[in-house]
Parts: structure tokens; C-alpha cells; sequence
């Protein structure tokens, strides 16, 4: 199996995941395999299928839609966005929207050995809360040239 047909395959798990699918991990990622993005930094299949079944728990109707993707021989990039809800204690809160992009790396079998997200937390979650973003809004714009 070729890259592309690899990365075509991938991109439709992670479009259509759900708590059930998570378990489908296993079938792209090698057993060894290395994710890291703003929030985690892990090692393992099962440890990446933990951090993805945290999501599910942490917010409402989360959703992947790949915009892009460019392929080299042994990785590809993909970006994305995150669309979802956040569960709050009085139901859900707003559409949330976090655009990133991925930088990933394949074995010989075609897993993914190495996933490494790329997302601005300020700018796409901090800023959006109700407690600190206004510390970041201020920030940002201080910084601002």
C-alpha cells in the first residue's frame, strides 16, 4: 500500500471518529508510536487511543475536517479543522472552531510512527474562555506591532 492510499485511509478515520471507532487506532498507528500536540506528549498506541478518548469525554460532538494535505515519500502534513462544543456545567457552550495541522511520519508498513500537532492554544482556546481570555486578548494585543 502506497502513501496516498495510507493518508486517504487515515483521513477518513479521523473524519468520521467516534468513541467507538477510537479503538481503530491500532490499525494506523504503529504500536510504538509517538504523539505530541499543545496539551500531551505520549508514547504508544494505547496511550494516544487514552488521550483521543479523553476528548470524547471533555466535549461535545468533536469533528475533524482536513483541508489540506501534502504527502512526501516517508510523512505527510495534514491541516485541519477541530470543530466542537464544550461541555459546560450548565449544558453545551458555542461552536468552537481550532484550525491546525499535523506533521506526520510512517514506518515501512505504512503507521504512523510519529504525530506531532501544530495549534495556537492562546489564540484558539485561551482567548475564547471566559476566565483568562481576556488576559490573553490583552496580551496579544500589547505584543502587537
Amino acid at each position: 500500500m502506497n502513501n496516498t492510499v495510507n493518508v486517504n485511509a487515515l483521513i477518513a478515520f479521523y473524519e468520521e471518529l467516534s468513541p467507538a471507532s477510537v479503538a481503530r487506532f491500532p490499525e494506523f498507528y504503529a504500536d510504538d508510536a509517538f504523539f505530541k500536540d499543545p496539551f500531551n506528549e505520549v508514547r504508544g498506541v494505547v496511550s494516544i487511543e487514552h488521550i483521543f478518548t479523553h476528548m470524547f469525554r471533555q466535549l461535545s460532538e468533536p469533528r475533524f475536517v482536513v483541508r489540506e494535505r501534502v504527502l512526501a515519500e516517508n510523512g505527510a502534513l495534514l491541516v485541519w479543522e477541530m470543530h466542537f462544543r464544550r461541555l459546560l456545567a450548565r449544558g453545551e457552550g458555542e461552536a468552537q472552531l481550532i484550525r491546525g495541522a499535523s506533521h506526520l511520519k510512517f514506518d515501512a508498513a505504512g503507521k504512523v510512527v510519529w504525530h506531532r500537532d501544530y495549534w495556537d492554544a492562546a489564540e484558539e482556546l485561551y482567548e475564547k474562555l471566559s476566565g483568562i481570555g481576556w488576559l490573553m486578548r490583552f496580551l496579544k494585543k500589547k505584543l502587537a506591532a
